[in-house]
């Protein structure tokens, strides 16, 4: 397989629950539609530009990108949506339908988790055992995924130094999980709120969230890898689980396949503002990988710390929380002493990318995340402050439909 250089391509992950139709129960039927797509019992399916396969969870179904896009566009979307309806068809059989948003909001893991039962099981028997994951960081969060590729290490380095500081700032666009266990949780970004802390048992396997800046593989070894290898062996001394993937940063390199995984982004309610949120979000990096408003050596200047402070807040608060890092904003080409999430991206995309986009495609998309709210400020709006789980359901089942129909949810 060719090695893509900056920006050369995209992989797209994007993970969806499995439901009871009616009542939005977890339905652990994953192996089901897995095996009745390809006709023998499998953890993947190949589909054209679109891969299915399993993950931890039972009830959890990956659509991705089969292999690196060229495109981050509404045709992209469309292949995401077609693969949707399919999954839909097949679940339909057990009883189930899909179901989108990073979190189920009535889902107790501890009575409704269910882990893979076939091939892979022992990888994840050994997370349950270190970390136990009956619980909402492990069985109960969906996210979307954004490879970017890389060659080299002059590359790696330009990318990763890029990413950190969009990292913080990504739950102000993709906050979809404001709803645990039937009431609103206080953060709009729980998946996050969530993930940030269920393996801090081990806390060199997630760091700050925000990692490190690290020039070359080598270093990224040595000081990343090395390290979170040594704390779990007790643990793990089959070397089980001893590969990069263990990392659980908010971005991790995957030297494997010469990319940097972004893993901070809540699904949403239908791939087209999926793809709209990656496209903004690859031309932020992509502005920062080159320099556009500060070098890269500014960029590695901007601490872990802080980041993760920024983080903390838009986990919370997401698109109304408020940035007063000023090296931040002056990383991102805001001329302010602070500015609301919203306000950032706005800038962002304005500055970047909407100009150069057809009306009709995702434009839309993000005209209406950033002029409406985020996908959890809509939710809230439409359930209201204390809401009935007859209001969740249907409000959910709403979002279920706009997956299969490709249209934003508009309470």
């Amino acid at each position: 397989m060719s090695i893509l250089h900056l920006f050369g391509g995209y992989g797209v992950e994007l993970e969806y629950m499995l439901v009871d139709r009616r009542s939005l129960a977890v339905a652990p039927v994953c192996d089901r539609v897995l095996e009745a797509e390809a006709g023998e019992p499998t953890t993947e399916v190949e589909r054209g530009p679109i891969a299915w396969s399993n993950e931890l969870a039972a009830h959890v179904i990956e659509l991705k990108t089969n292999g690196p896009t060229s495109r981050l566009d509404i045709d992209k979307a469309r292949d995401f949506t077609r693969d949707l309806r399919r999954v839909e068809e097949l679940a339909a059989e057990h009883g189930a339908r899909v179901l989108p948003t990073a979190m189920h909001p009535l889902m107790d893991p501890s009575r409704d988790t269910r882990l893979w039962a076939h091939e892979g099981n022992p990888i994840y028997s050994a997370y349950d055992r270190i970390f136990g994951c009956q619980g909402h960081g492990w069985s109960n969060l969906q996210s979307c995924h954004l490879n970017l590729p890389f060659s080299g290490d002059e590359e790696f380095r330009r990318l990763h130094s890029a990413i950190r500081p969009v990292l913080a700032l990504l739950p102000s666009l993709a906050a979809s999980s404001p709803i645990v266990e039937g009431q609103p949780s206080g953060a709009l970004d729980t998946r996050l709120r969530v993930y940030a802390e269920n393996q801090r048992r081990l806390p060199s396997i997630i760091g700050e969230v925000i990692p490190e800046p690290i020039p070359t593989a080598q270093d990224y070894e040595e000081r990343i890898l090395q390290p979170m290898y040594r704390e779990i062996a007790p643990h793990d001394p089959e070397g089980m689980l001893q590969h990069e993937w263990l990392n659980s940063r908010g971005a991790i390199a995957r030297f494997e396949r010469n990319a940097i995984e972004i893993r901070l982004l809540d699904v949403q309610e239908t791939p087209v503002a999926d793809l709209a949120i990656c496209r903004l979000v690859v031309e932020a990096v992509r502005a920062l990988a080159s320099e556009h408003w500060v070098s890269l050596t500014e960029l590695d200047r901007l601490s872990s710390t802080m980041l993760r402070g920024v983080l903390g807040t838009t986990i919370e608060q997401a698109e109304h929380a408020v940035v007063t890092s000023e090296p931040l904003l002056r990383a991102l080409g805001y001329e302010d002493h602070q500015a609301t999430a919203e306000e950032i991206w706005t800038h962002l995309a304005e500055s970047l990318l909407l100009d150069t986009m057809p009306e009709q495609g995702l434009r839309g998309a993000l005209v209406t995340i950033l002029g409406r709210g985020t996908l959890a400020t809509r939710i809230m709006r439409a359930v209201g402050r204390r809401p009935a789980p007859e209001r969740i359901v249907e409000v959910y089942s709403a979002l279920g439909d706009c997956a299969l129909e490709g249209q934003l949810f508009l309470p």
